[in-house]
């Protein structure tokens, strides 16, 4: 193979040389071996990316053992754990594009290098770093540091956040409480967006099999990397790239798989973005078109009482991917250089316990829903096999808030009360701007019997309840949410995946016609390019 750098013009070449040399590349290296960048969003900040400054380390010694030598560079990393609850949390979908722009313009801005290892963990990370892969198209593979033990089950977790918010225990209680459930660095052990998208990407084809949920700080963790460092350089020697392997087949498999494990409803941004990439169409009805004839194999929290590392000792995704086998494009390529059947043929079975089987699911479909109505034109998102069964068909009355805070202060008040339908919007891609996560809402109203929580917003992966969001158009494009008024009735039943707000036609045109856009001071920044050019959440929120 030509190496990248060796396309580069003479001089230009020997200057380039020149520099890497000087930051400790060793010539002799330089003058034979490929480049592997090393894309790593470690930090200290975030307990899931805290690992990643280690198993950077295995990875390059993976590369140096297959003939390869390995460039390091640092991209950004939130944690939405910490963002959560305030207004920092508007920065976490853009800064998805960061780290996809922040990467194409070290990898192909520096032109030198012949493959990248991508390492991220979390919720926009990992899918910002599939961006970049899908865009640079150089041989690539996706590495996470996995996810950390629990020593008390979710449940437990979740009664010492709802003791906290009755006054029940202290501050200090509570952190040394949680800290048995998160036990040291790595990804949350729930079935969030974090752990969700690294089990994609093995779906996908972009990640080692098994490689998504193993646990962090273990022996078998650091190996995975290593092998991963050693892969990248057999992808490069075939030169077989993500456009290669994430193809329309890859990306319905990896519907199908985040169908069956009751996934975090952020797949379905982040996996159209991924598709925009690509060059390729992917639209929310795709997904629903799949998730009705998919049914959920797992009860993972927040959809049941498991954690993730359960669901790895019990054959982790490769067991449930045996399972989907007969619903799966089989002859997908993976970066092992086999197809994802190749690998199911020696995938272990898993254990009944926590991974069912198509004859016996945990429930026949439905995992993830879109549902649609005079309330949402375009669509609106809830994980179903997260809704209790007693409010899966819900009427309730509106309870109206423009942004997070104003239904912060309204819990605080005890204005929320049984059968509210609490609105939240203007909290979309653009009305936010930036598309909160509305997870602490939705952990606030546990407490409160049959409500629901209704929004242009997003969710976290862990939430539960009757929280129905993405709905499209937001409020602040003039969407029918932006029209509800306090008091009006709301029906929703996910068994015919409807959502309605029980008002007349000539009453909302009438609204319509009144409707003025609410006006905040204007974003400077980030926030404000990011509030000019994004897209729909049905589009992906990317960036027109």
């Amino acid at each position: 193979m030509i190496r990248a750098i060796d396309k580069l013009e003479p001089f230009q070449r020997a200057i380039s040389k020149a520099h890497l040399a000087s930051a400790g590349v060793s010539i002799d290296s330089l003058d034979s071996k490929p480049l592997i960048a090393i894309a790593n969003s470690w930090n200290e900040i975030c307990p899931g990316h805290e690992p990643l400054k280690q198993l950077a380390e295995e990875v390059k010694k993976g590369i140096l053992e297959a003939g390869g030598e390995p460039v390091e560079f640092n991209t950004v990393a939130m944690c939405d754990g910490i963002a959560q609850g305030h207004s920092g949390m508007r920065y976490c979908l853009p800064h998805r594009e960061i780290i996809t722009d922040s990467v194409e313009a070290m990898v192909v801005g520096e032109g030198v290098f012949d493959g990248v290892v991508y390492m991220g963990s979390c919720d926009k990370i990992v899918p910002g770093m599939l961006n970049a892969a899908a865009r640079i198209n150089l041989p690539s593979i996706i590495v996470t540091a996995g996810p950390c033990y629990a020593q008390i089950k979710p449940n437990e977790s979740k009664e010492l956040r709802q003791r906290f918010l009755r006054g029940e225990i202290t501050e200090r209680e509570l952190i040394e409480g949680t800290l048995t459930y998160y036990t040291g660095p790595g990804i949350c052990p729930f079935l969030g967006t974090a752990n969700t998208m690294g089990a994609l990407c093995e779906s996908l084809g972009m990640m080692l099999p098994g490689g998504s949920l193993i646990p962090s700080s273990t022996s078998m963790r650091r190996f995975s990397a290593r092998e991963a460092g050693r892969t990248v350089m057999k992808l490069v020697e075939k030169q077989i790239t993500p456009a290669q392997i994430m193809t329309k087949e890859a990306l319905e498999n990896t519907i199908t798989l985040l169908s069956a494990i009751g996934g975090s409803l952020n797949a379905l941004i982040h996996l159209p973005a991924l598709a925009a990439e690509l060059g390729l169409e992917l639209d929310w009805d795709d997904f629903s078109e799949i998730t009705t004839r998919t049914p959920v194999l797992t009860a993972i929290v927040p959809n049941g009482n498991q954690t993730v590392v359960d669901l790895h000792y019990a054959g982790g995704i490769p067991a449930v991917l045996k399972e989907l086998r007969p619903v799966l494009h089989t002859d997908a390529m993976t970066v092992t250089g086999e197809t994802i059947g190749e690998i199911l043929d020696r995938a272990p079975d898993g254990n009944r316990d926590t991974i069912h089987t198509m004859e016996d699911p945990v429930s026949r479909a439905d995992g993830i829903q879109v549902l649609y109505g005079n309330l949402a034109p375009d669509g609106a998102l809830v994980k179903t096999s997260a809704v209790p069964e007693d409010v899966r068909v819900f009427t309730g009355t509106a309870k109206v808030f423009d942004s997070e805070d104003e239904c912060y202060a309204a819990f605080r008040e005890k204005k929320i009360v049984e059968g509210d339908a609490i609105i939240v919007r203007y909290e979309g891609p653009k009305g936010g701007p930036g598309m909160k996560e509305l997870h602490r809402i939705t952990e606030i109203i546990k407490g409160i019997p049959r409500t629901a929580v209704i929004t242009d917003g997003r969710f976290s992966g862990a939430s539960g309840g009757l929280s129905i969001g993405y709905l499209c158009p937001e409020a602040a494009d003039g969407g029918p949410i932006a029209l509800v008024e306090e008091g009006d009735k709301i029906s929703v039943d996910l068994s015919r995946s409807y959502i309605h707000l029980e008002v007349s036609e000539e009453e909302l045109e009438r609204r319509r016609r009144e409707w003025k856009p609410l006006k905040r001071d204007e974003e400077k920044g980030l926030l404000g390019r990011y509030a000019r050019t994004v897209s729909t959440a049905r589009k992906g929120a990317t960036l027109r």
